[in-house]
C-alpha cells in the first residue's frame, strides 16, 4: 500500500486538474522562426524539441543529425524513471516510503564506518536526495561524488561505505531545513534505490521498469548503460527517443491509474525538499519543481533534468509537455540554455495567449 501523504491543494491541482483555458499553439511562421533560432545555436547544441499541448504535438523537430528514432543520452533524466519504478513497486506492495533500505544488502554488512543512521535510511530519503550520508555530486571534493563511484566495481558498496554527512555552523542541518530534509544531489543514492527495487521485486530493475512502466507506454526501443557488474546505470544511463520521453511526461501530466496510482503521481509532484543555492526551486520524488508566472499568477512545472541541458517538463495547468534534448555536457551554460528555452519559447507564449 502507498503510505498516506498530505498533499497541498495547489500541487494536487497541478498534477491532476484539467488544463486552464490557455493553450499553446505555434503558427507555421512561428515554428519556422523557432527552428531558425535553434539552428543558430541560441539554445546550445539542441538535438530535439517536442512540444505537446493536450497530448498533441504543436512542434517537433530534430537537429544535429538526430531524428525521431534517435535514442538520446539524457543522463539524469533517468533518475525520474527510477522514481516511477519505485512508485510501481509501492503500488505492488513490495515497498513503502518508510522501508529501511539497508535490509536489502545483508551481504555488505557490517557496513564500513558503521552507524545506526545508515540502518535508518528509507526509500523516501533516497527519493528526496536527503539521506544522512556524505554524497554530493555538486561538490568535487565530496567522497560520494558520482565520478568517484564510476571508478569502483560495486556501486552499492560504494554508497554504504560513505561516512555520515557533517553540518558545520555555516550549513543548515535537516532539523532546521524546509520540510525537515537537507537536500544533497546524490547519484549513488538513486543507483542504490534502483537496486532496492530489483531486490524487493525479485526482478532485474530493467525488466521490472520495462514491464511495469515502459512497455505499457509503448516504449520498446531503448538502451541501458551497464556497470561492470552488469547492473543498469539507474541514475543516468537510459537512452530514449524524444517521443518516448514525451510519453513519460504525459504519464505524469494526465495520470494513468493502470500504471501508477493518482496518489503516487500527486505525492511525487508535491514539495519534499528545497534546493540549496537555487532560489525558488524545490524537489519532489526525483522530480524538480520549478515556479513560473503567467498573467500575474505563479504556477509550478515539474521536470526530469539531466546533464547537457536535457529536460522533460510538464505544465499540467496548461496541458503542456516539453521535451528538450541537448548535448552540451558539463558546460557552464547547459542548464541556462534549457531554462531560457522554457521561459522564452513556452512560458512567454502562454503569457501571450493570456493577454
Amino acid at each position: 500500500m502507498i503510505k498516506s501523504v498530505v498533499l497541498t491543494p495547489v500541487l494536487f491541482a497541478l498534477s491532476l486538474a484539467p488544463a486552464l483555458g490557455q493553450s499553446l499553439t505555434l503558427s507555421d511562421d512561428e515554428a519556422a522562426a523557432l527552428t531558425a533560432r535553434i539552428e543558430d545555436d541560441t539554445y546550445g547544441s539542441v538535438t530535439s524539441v517536442l512540444i505537446l499541448s493536450d497530448g498533441q504535438p504543436v512542434y517537433e523537430n530534430y537537429f544535429a543529425g538526430a531524428d525521431a528514432d534517435t535514442l538520446h543520452d539524457t543522463r539524469s533524466v533517468t533518475k525520474t524513471v527510477t522514481s516511477m519504478a519505485v512508485g510501481a513497486a509501492i503500488a505492488d506492495g513490495r515497498l513503502s516510503l518508510d522501508t529501511p533500505v539497508a535490509r536489502y544488502f545483508p551481504e555488505l554488512m557490517p557496513f564500513d564506518r558503521p552507524d545506526a543512521r545508515k540502518l535508518a535510511i528509507t526509500v523516501e530519503d533516497l527519493l528526496t536526495m536527503s539521506s544522512p550520508l556524505e554524497c554530493n555530486d555538486w561538490n568535487e571534493f565530496s567522497r560520494g561524488n558520482e565520478e568517484r563511484m564510476y571508478l569502483v566495481e560495486d556501486w552499492s558498496e560504494f554508497f554504504w561505505d560513505l561516512p555520515v554527512r557533517g553540518f558545520p555552523s555555516w550549513q543548515t542541518p535537516p532539523a532546521d531545513s524546509p520540510y525537515g530534509r537537507a537536500f544533497s544531489y546524490c547519484t549513488a543514492g538513486v543507483q542504490l534505490l534502483g537496486e532496492v527495487v530489483g531486490r524487493a521485486t525479485g526482478e532485474a530493475f530493467t525488466d521490472y521498469a520495462e514491464r511495469r512502466i515502459l512497455t505499457p507506454l509503448g516504449i520498446e526501443d531503448l538502451a541501458w548503460a551497464m556497470n561492470g557488474q552488469g547492473q543498469a546505470h539507474m541514475g543516468g544511463g537510459l537512452r530514449l527517443s524524444a517521443r518516448s520521453l514525451g510519453a513519460l511526461g504525459e504519464l505524469y501530466r494526465t495520470g494513468s491509474p493502470d500504471l501508477l496510482p493518482d496518489s503516487w503521481i500527486a505525492a511525487s509532484l508535491d514539495h519534499h525538499a528545497s534546493i540549496p543555492d537555487t532560489p525558488g526551486w524545490e524537489y519532489g520524488y526525483l522530480w524538480w519543481l520549478m515556479p513560473y508566472e503567467v498573467a500575474g499568477e505563479t504556477y509550478w512545472s515539474a521536470a526530469m533534468t539531466g546533464n547537457g541541458g536535457n529536460r522533460v517538463m510538464i505544465l499540467p495547468d496548461f496541458g503542456v509537455t516539453l521535451v528538450f534534448t541537448n548535448t552540451d555536457y558539463n558546460t557552464r551554460q547547459m542548464h541556462q540554455n534549457a531554462q531560457a528555452f522554457f521561459e522564452t519559447e513556452v512560458v512567454a507564449r502562454l503569457q501571450e495567449s493570456a493577454d
